[in-house]
């Protein structure tokens, strides 16, 4: 039985790997042309495929009773089908118009895919790291999860208007109305969801010891790093201006940041090094702190330079900025 399933996973991976390479592929043909859209997302969708998938094939063949490994290999699956769908959609009615058969299928395939990695993504965390859920009264958790799945999915496969990051292409089945209606669905069920996980992974610290409070701990080190690296990326430079360089950090973190919750989980649940998770964490608060009190006293910086100005002068200007990353 452990063998079969440790086929399965590693095919499972195989097909999620084939399905990025594909990807990437026609996203060089698809860069060719200039009236094609540029699909943005294409490097986050590659790093979560080629490491999801090889992380949940390696725990699946490792510990066949535990979910979580086949869960993650489903995520990456989902993740690289996702992508071929959008890519494949591009070149077919963007970049090459009629080149490939097929186009508005693989568009309306990509409609409905977000709800299952939602799905997919809710249904690991809630079981990680033992493969059952705290306690039944968690239950609710994967019946709403698998609710949403199914009403998510069908509201997005006949949901009108464009899809979101390939560009005009509309969904072909689409219906007028049902777009709104998705949009409450998914934003509101998600934020549901997104609450229980976060509530269940305390649930579990509180009451967890020995290695399941270490396994714990790599989650949610993992997940720390997500968080900081997406605020970096993305919420700072929209509140402020920015110089190149922290966009490039940012760029880069979050980059490194996605693998690192399936490798968290991997070393979680097959053990390797877990007490390490420690001195990580005593070194990344040394670090840390230090990096936040520099990026502190730069936009410090920046402030107190650029109101010195104006209360010389009585202009705005750019000018204390420009001295302030001299």
């Amino acid at each position: 039985m452990s063998t079969r399933a440790a086929r399965l996973a590693w095919r499972a991976c195989a097909l999620s790997l084939t399905l990025t390479a594909l990807s990437l592929f026609l996203l060089v043909l698809n860069l060719a042309h200039h009236e094609a859209h540029f699909y943005e997302p294409w490097l986050d969708n590659t790093l979560t495929a080629i490491s999801y998938a090889p992380v949940g094939a390696l725990i699946a063949s490792r510990h066949p009773g535990n979910p979580v490994g086949s869960l993650l290999c489903l995520y990456g699956i989902v993740i690289g089908l996702s992508y071929f769908c959008a890519e494949y959609a591009i070149y077919a009615l963007l970049a090459q118009h009629g080149s490939l058969p097929g186009g508005g299928a693989m568009a309306w395939l990509y409609s409905w895919m977000l709800p299952l990695v939602i799905g997919f993504s809710t249904f690991t965390y809630l079981l990680f790291p033992t493969g059952r859920l705290p306690s039944r009264r968690w239950r609710w958790a994967v019946w709403l999860t698998a609710a949403f799945v199914v009403v998510g999915m069908l509201l997005g496969a006949f949901s009108s208007g464009s899809l979101n990051d390939i560009g005009p292409i509309r969904n072909p089945l689409g219906i007028a109305g049902l777009a709104a209606i998705y949009g409450v669905v998914l934003y509101a069920t998600f934020s549901v969801l997104l609450v229980a996980v976060i509530s269940s992974v305390f649930v579990r610290l509180r009451r967890a010891g020995g290695v399941e409070r270490q396994q714990i701990k790599w989650f949610a080190y993992a997940v720390t790093a997500n968080a900081i690296a997406t605020v970096v990326a993305y919420i700072v430079p929209g509140l402020m201006d920015t110089p190149p360089w922290f966009e490039w950090v940012g760029f880069a973190l979050n980059n490194i940041a996605i693998p690192a919750i399936p490798i968290a989980i991997g070393i979680a649940i097959l053990r390797y090094r877990l007490y390490d998770i420690d001195l990580i964490i005593n070194r990344t608060l040394v670090y840390g702190s230090l990096t936040a009190a520099l990026v502190a006293l730069y936009c410090g910086g920046i402030v107190l330079l650029q109101t010195l100005f104006v209360t010389l002068t009585g202009q705005q200007s750019t000018l204390a900025v420009v001295a302030s990353t001299s």
